[in-house]
């Protein structure tokens, strides 16, 4: 599972005309996991947005993880589900979901990461790093608390929160094995063009 560059959606902070084209673009340039993160949605558009987004991964090679909605992850077989602190903790999202399929846990601080692991997480979503509009009452993490993160667990863990192509350096050293987007692709006129900058960034910040 390569989370180097992972791409989350977001309808309301995006240049591109649909979300198909957004991630389409966005895998073009680069990005080697989808979210699909649409907060605004009832659950009949979501169910119908992920499957027209899957479709897209699915042609593309890619995983399509979906925010918070196990419901919507079964019914579309999507690659898996990413929760917070206030959704079904992981145990239980791995009693639905089954063995296969991946779990991705935000988490903000190291006993949240730890416990997210014991229960069965594949990933962790370190973050907020930075102030983010997209998402509200982000609790801001120190990166030396990321870095924390990294070393405490053995599963792989990225940042979240706010990165784009010009803070993304203050990164580097940390060891985070990639960075989760949103506007710093999306939000760009040229989606494919952002995602092959990330591209490079995360390059720089891993040492490569």
């Amino acid at each position: 599972m390569d989370l180097s560059l992972y791409f989350c959606t977001d309808s309301q902070h995006m240049t591109s005309d649909t979300l198909e084209e957004c991630v389409r673009e966005a895998v073009l340039g680069g990005v080697k996991i989808v979210q699909l993160r649409e907060k605004n949605m009832d659950s009949r558009e979501l169910y119908e947005t992920a499957l027209k987004i899957k479709r897209v991964t699915d042609s593309l090679n890619v995983p399509l993880i979906i925010n918070d909605r196990v419901d919507i992850a079964l019914a579309v077989d999507a690659s898996g589900v990413h929760v917070g602190p206030k959704d079904l903790d992981a145990g239980v999202v791995r009693k639905l979901i089954g063995a296969d399929k991946i779990i991705g846990v935000s988490a903000n601080n190291v006993e949240e990461a730890l416990k997210a692991q014991s229960l069965g997480a594949d990933y962790i979503g370190a973050g907020a790093v930075f102030t983010t509009s997209t998402k509200s009452n982000t609790r801001p993490l120190a990166i030396d608390t990321l870095k924390k993160i990294k070393e405490s667990v053995s599963i792989p863990v990225i940042g979240i929160g706010g990165i784009n192509a010009d803070n993304i350096l203050k990164l580097k050293g940390t060891g985070i094995d990639g960075v989760a987007v949103i506007s710093a692709i999306a939000g760009e006129p040229d989606v494919r063009r952002a995602a092959g900058i990330m591209v490079e960034k995360v390059r720089e910040i891993k040492g490569g």
